[in-house]
C-alpha cells in the first residue's frame, strides 16, 4: 500500500483487539482493519502466561490483517495496570547568552531537566508529557518558542511503569514476530478517541473500565494532570454473578451481558425472569433480573467509588466542568451511565470513539477505544518514528535515510 499504515494493539485482561488504520482523503483516520481475540493470559493487566498472550495477539493480528489486506510488522501497544505510576515534574534552565530568544534546544533542555526526577529503579520511563511553561517565573505559555527571558521552566507529566510488567509484554510482543514502536498508557490513548478539545479544556475525568483494572486520567487546560488505576474491573463483576448465582464464569459472561443493569431504578418494579445454566450437571434454574442486579450494583459502585477517591486525591474534583467521560468495556452495561452519576454527583456521558472513517460499525463501541486511540497516537507521532511506515513490511531505504536525516542532522 502507498499509504502510511498505523496499527494499534490493545493486550488486555479479557480480549486482545487489533485494529488498522490509514489517513483518508481528510487527514482523519480510516479503519481498515479488526480483530479480536479472547484472552486469558493477563491477570489485571500483567502477563501471567506468556505463551496464551502470545497466542492471544496472533489471533486478533491475523484476523486484522486478511480483513485489511496487509501484513502488519510493527505496532503500537497499549500498557494499563495498577503498577502504572504518574507525577508532575518540573525543569528549570538559564538563557545564559547575548540573545535571550528561546530556541527549541532550551525547550528541550528544559523539559530534559523535567525528566531526571528520579523514579525507582524497578520502573521504567513510560511517557513525559508537556503541561506548559513559565519564563521568568511569570510569562505562562504553551510554546515558548521565539519568547525572550533568563530563565526558562517546562512544567511535566511524567508516566512510568514497573519494569518486569513492561518487558513481559514487549516480549509477548517480539514472540508474536511483531516489533514494538512504542508503548502507551491506555487511558492517554483512549483519551485520543473519546475527547474532544472542549473537554479537556473544561476539565474532565476519563474512566476506563477494563476487564482487570479500571485507568483514570484527569484533564483540565487541555493538558494531564493525574492518572491512576484500581485493580478492579469488569472481570470482578463476571466473578460476582458468578458465584452469586452459581453458574459458570462463561455462562455468567453472557448473563451480564444480555441482562445486566447497574442501577435498580431502571427496571421499575419489572422483574423479567431468565435461565441460568448450573454448575456440576445440576438443573438449569430460573432467575429473576432483580437478583442479577442485586449482584453487580454493589461492585460496579465499588468500583466507581475507587475511581472517585482517586479524583479526589488529584485535587482536581472541583475544576471538572466537563464531568465524567466512561469508556472501555465497563461502559456498555446498563445503568453504568446512570450508575456513575449518582457517585460522582456530576455530569457523566459513554465515551464512543470518533472522529474516524472506513469500518465504523465494527469499531464504534467504547471497547475500540484504545485501539483506535493508539492509531490516532501512531498517526500524531508519525515523524518521530524510525519507520516511515510502521505498520506494513518492505519500508523503501529511500524513506529510512530521509528519516534518519530528520532524527539526527
Amino acid at each position: 500500500m502507498e499509504n502510511e499504515v498505523f496499527v494499534g494493539l490493545d493486550i488486555g485482561t479479557t480480549k486482545v483487539a487489533c485494529i488498522i488504520a490509514e489517513p483518508d482523503e481528510n487527514n482523519l483516520l480510516r479503519i481498515i482493519g479488526v480483530g479480536v481475540s479472547p484472552s486469558d493470559g493477563l491477570r489485571k493487566g500483567t502477563v501471567v502466561n506468556i505463551d496464551r498472550t502470545v497466542n492471544s495477539i496472533k489471533k486478533a493480528v491475523e484476523e486484522a490483517e486478511l480483513m485489511a489486506g496487509v501484513d502488519v510488522n510493527s505496532v503500537w501497544v497499549g500498557i494499563a495496570g495498577d503498577h502504572i505510576r504518574g507525577k508532575n515534574g518540573n525543569g528549570p534552565v538559564a538563557i545564559a547568552r547575548e540573545n535571550p530568544e528561546i530556541t527549541q534546544e532550551d525547550i528541550d533542555r528544559a523539559i530534559g531537566m523535567a525528566k531526571a526526577t528520579q523514579f525507582p529503579p524497578d520502573c521504567e520511563l513510560l511517557h513525559v508529557i508537556p503541561q506548559g511553561y513559565s519564563v521568568d517565573d511569570q510569562k505562562k505559555t504553551d510554546n515558548p518558542l521565539g519568547m525572550r527571558g533568563v530563565k526558562l521552566e517546562a512544567e511535566v507529566h511524567i508516566i512510568t511503569g514497573q519494569s518486569t510488567v513492561i518487558q513481559d509484554i514487549k516480549t509477548c510482543v517480539e514472540k508474536a514476530g511483531l516489533r514494538l514502536i512504542k508503548l502507551v498508557f491506555e487511558p492517554l490513548a483512549s483519551s485520543n478517541a473519546v475527547l474532544n478539545k472542549d473537554e479537556k479544556e473544561l476539565g474532565v475525568a476519563l474512566i476506563d473500565i477494563g476487564g482487570g483494572t479500571t485507568d483514570i486520567a484527569v484533564y483540565t487546560e487541555e493538558h494531564i494532570r493525574y492518572i491512576a488505576a484500581v485493580g478492579v474491573g469488569g472481570k470482578n463483576v463476571t466473578n460476582d454473578i458468578a458465584i452469586g448465582l452459581r453458574t459458570p464464569l462463561e455462562k455468567a459472561e453472557e448473563v451480564k451481558r444480555k441482562y445486566g443493569n447497574a442501577y435498580q431504578p431502571l427496571l421499575r418494579g419489572e422483574n423479567e425472569r431468565f435461565m441460568v445454566p448450573a454448575v456440576g450437571g445440576n438443573e438449569d434454574r430460573e432467575v429473576g433480573r432483580e437478583v442479577l442486579v442485586g449482584i453487580i450494583e454493589p461492585r460496579v459502585e465499588e468500583i466507581l467509588t475507587l475511581a472517585l477517591r482517586e479524583i479526589k486525591k488529584s485535587g482536581y474534583q472541583q475544576m471538572l466542568g466537563a464531568g465524567v467521560v466512561l469508556t472501555g468495556g465497563g461502559a456498555l452495561m446498563e445503568g453504568a451511565r446512570e450508575k456513575a452519576e449518582e457517585v460522582f454527583q456530576m455530569p457523566v456521558k459513554i465515551g464512543i470513539p470518533g472522529r474516524f472513517s472506513g469500518l465504523t460499525e465494527a469499531v464504534k463501541s467504547p471497547i475500540h477505544a484504545t485501539g483506535i486511540g493508539l492509531c490516532m497516537f501512531a498517526a500524531e507521532s508519525r515523524r518521530e518514528v524510525s519507520e516511515p511506515r510502521p505498520g506494513v513490511k518492505g519500508d523503501s531505504l529511500l524513506g529510512k535515510i530521509v528519516t534518519w536525516i530528520k532524527k539526527y542532522l
